[in-house]
Protein backbone atom coordinates (compact mmCIF):
# COMPACT_ATOMS: atom_id res chain seq x y z
CA UNK A 1 0.00 0.00 0.00
CA UNK A 2 2.92 2.55 1.15
CA UNK A 3 4.41 1.46 -2.40
CA UNK A 4 1.17 2.56 -4.16
CA UNK A 5 0.83 5.74 -2.65
CA UNK A 6 5.07 6.73 -3.61
CA UNK A 7 4.25 5.45 -7.09
CA UNK A 8 1.43 8.00 -7.22
CA UNK A 9 3.09 10.76 -5.87
CA UNK A 10 5.72 10.20 -8.41
CA UNK A 11 3.42 10.18 -11.20
CA UNK A 12 1.95 13.51 -10.19
CA UNK A 13 4.52 15.03 -9.41
CA UNK A 14 5.49 17.99 -12.36
CA UNK A 15 8.89 18.75 -13.13
CA UNK A 16 10.19 22.49 -12.91
CA UNK A 17 10.13 23.26 -16.21
CA UNK A 18 6.93 22.06 -16.57
CA UNK A 19 6.01 24.02 -13.48
CA UNK A 20 7.70 27.39 -14.62
CA UNK A 21 5.66 27.13 -17.63
CA UNK A 22 2.44 27.46 -15.83
CA UNK A 23 3.75 29.76 -13.48
CA UNK A 24 4.39 31.68 -16.29
CA UNK A 25 1.19 31.42 -18.21
CA UNK A 26 -0.95 32.33 -14.77
CA UNK A 27 1.16 35.38 -14.91
CA UNK A 28 0.13 35.91 -18.42
CA UNK A 29 -3.46 35.39 -18.20
CA UNK A 30 -2.92 37.75 -14.77
CA UNK A 31 -3.68 34.80 -12.09
CA UNK A 32 -0.50 36.66 -9.53
CA UNK A 33 -2.92 35.93 -6.56
CA UNK A 34 -2.95 32.19 -7.26
CA UNK A 35 0.94 32.88 -8.00
CA UNK A 36 1.37 34.62 -4.96
CA UNK A 37 0.12 31.80 -3.28
CA UNK A 38 2.28 29.44 -4.36
CA UNK A 39 5.13 31.58 -3.49
CA UNK A 40 3.71 32.18 0.44
CA UNK A 41 3.18 28.52 0.78
CA UNK A 42 6.55 27.24 -0.91
CA UNK A 43 9.12 30.41 -0.67
CA UNK A 44 11.57 27.99 -2.32
CA UNK A 45 10.26 29.51 -5.66
CA UNK A 46 12.04 33.04 -5.09
CA UNK A 47 15.00 31.97 -6.44
CA UNK A 48 12.83 31.04 -9.28
CA UNK A 49 12.19 34.81 -10.32
CA UNK A 50 14.65 35.37 -13.18
CA UNK A 51 14.08 32.32 -15.48
CA UNK A 52 9.77 33.47 -14.66
CA UNK A 53 11.04 37.10 -15.39
CA UNK A 54 13.32 36.54 -18.85
CA UNK A 55 10.05 36.06 -20.81
CA UNK A 56 8.94 38.51 -23.80
CA UNK A 57 5.40 38.38 -22.65
CA UNK A 58 4.98 42.06 -21.55
CA UNK A 59 2.15 40.57 -18.59
CA UNK A 60 4.25 38.08 -17.14
CA UNK A 61 6.68 40.24 -16.48
CA UNK A 62 4.25 42.97 -15.48
CA UNK A 63 3.25 39.82 -13.08
CA UNK A 64 6.29 39.51 -11.53
CA UNK A 65 6.84 43.34 -10.25
CA UNK A 66 3.02 43.14 -9.29
CA UNK A 67 3.55 39.77 -7.55
CA UNK A 68 6.32 40.93 -5.50
CA UNK A 69 4.53 43.99 -5.02
CA UNK A 70 2.17 42.14 -3.30
CA UNK A 71 4.42 39.59 -1.37
CA UNK A 72 6.71 42.66 0.18
CA UNK A 73 3.50 43.53 2.99
CA UNK A 74 3.97 39.64 3.97
CA UNK A 75 7.17 38.16 2.79
CA UNK A 76 9.40 41.27 2.41
CA UNK A 77 12.30 39.37 3.95
CA UNK A 78 12.10 36.60 1.41
CA UNK A 79 12.23 38.70 -1.93
CA UNK A 80 15.98 38.98 -1.21
CA UNK A 81 16.58 35.22 -2.37
CA UNK A 82 15.00 36.31 -5.58
CA UNK A 83 18.59 38.34 -6.20
CA UNK A 84 20.70 35.77 -7.17
CA UNK A 85 18.92 34.92 -10.05
CA UNK A 86 17.93 38.27 -11.19
CA UNK A 87 21.76 39.33 -11.75
CA UNK A 88 22.40 37.40 -14.85
CA UNK A 89 19.65 39.69 -16.03
CA UNK A 90 21.19 42.23 -15.49
CA UNK A 91 23.46 41.23 -18.62
CA UNK A 92 20.59 40.61 -20.75
CA UNK A 93 21.17 41.24 -24.20
CA UNK A 94 17.52 42.28 -24.09
CA UNK A 95 17.18 45.94 -22.31
CA UNK A 96 13.69 45.37 -21.63
CA UNK A 97 14.54 42.40 -19.18
CA UNK A 98 17.65 44.41 -17.85
CA UNK A 99 14.95 47.28 -17.10
CA UNK A 100 12.58 44.87 -15.61
CA UNK A 101 15.36 42.90 -13.46
CA UNK A 102 16.37 46.69 -11.88
CA UNK A 103 12.56 47.35 -11.11
CA UNK A 104 11.99 43.57 -9.17
CA UNK A 105 15.87 44.64 -7.65
CA UNK A 106 14.06 48.03 -6.72
CA UNK A 107 11.09 46.63 -4.91
CA UNK A 108 13.33 44.10 -3.31
CA UNK A 109 15.24 47.22 -2.15
CA UNK A 110 18.02 45.54 0.17
CA UNK A 111 21.38 47.15 0.51
CA UNK A 112 22.70 44.15 -2.00
CA UNK A 113 19.92 44.70 -4.01
CA UNK A 114 20.79 48.67 -3.96
CA UNK A 115 24.18 48.19 -5.10
CA UNK A 116 23.04 45.98 -8.40
CA UNK A 117 20.77 48.76 -8.79
CA UNK A 118 23.45 51.33 -8.52
CA UNK A 119 25.88 49.56 -11.02
CA UNK A 120 22.95 50.15 -13.97
CA UNK A 121 23.37 53.66 -13.93
CA UNK A 122 26.03 53.18 -16.93
CA UNK A 123 23.77 50.62 -18.84
CA UNK A 124 24.04 51.75 -22.66
CA UNK A 125 20.36 51.89 -23.27
CA UNK A 126 18.80 54.97 -22.09
CA UNK A 127 15.39 53.42 -21.00
CA UNK A 128 17.38 51.13 -18.52
CA UNK A 129 19.62 54.30 -17.26
CA UNK A 130 16.11 56.04 -17.00
CA UNK A 131 14.22 53.61 -14.89
CA UNK A 132 17.82 53.02 -12.60
CA UNK A 133 18.11 56.97 -11.96
CA UNK A 134 13.59 56.95 -11.29
CA UNK A 135 14.39 54.05 -8.73
CA UNK A 136 17.29 55.19 -7.05
CA UNK A 137 15.66 58.73 -7.05
CA UNK A 138 12.96 56.92 -5.44
CA UNK A 139 14.93 55.00 -2.69
CA UNK A 140 17.09 57.90 -1.45
CA UNK A 141 13.64 60.23 -1.36
CA UNK A 142 12.40 57.25 1.10
CA UNK A 143 10.23 55.61 -0.71
CA UNK A 144 9.20 52.02 0.59
CA UNK A 145 10.21 50.76 -3.09
CA UNK A 146 9.02 51.64 -6.54
CA UNK A 147 5.86 50.39 -8.05
CA UNK A 148 5.32 48.51 -10.62
CA UNK A 149 6.92 50.59 -13.49
CA UNK A 150 7.15 48.32 -16.36
CA UNK A 151 8.19 50.63 -19.58
CA UNK A 152 8.86 48.39 -22.32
Amino acid sequence: MIEQIRDRRIVNEVSDSELLRVIKDFLDMGHVENIAAMFRREPHYFPWTGAILDDERFNVRLGVSVLFEELKTSHGALLEQAIPSLVPLLGSEQPHIRGEAVSVLGIIATPEAKELIRKMRQDPHPQVREITADILQEMEAGSAGPTSRSRS
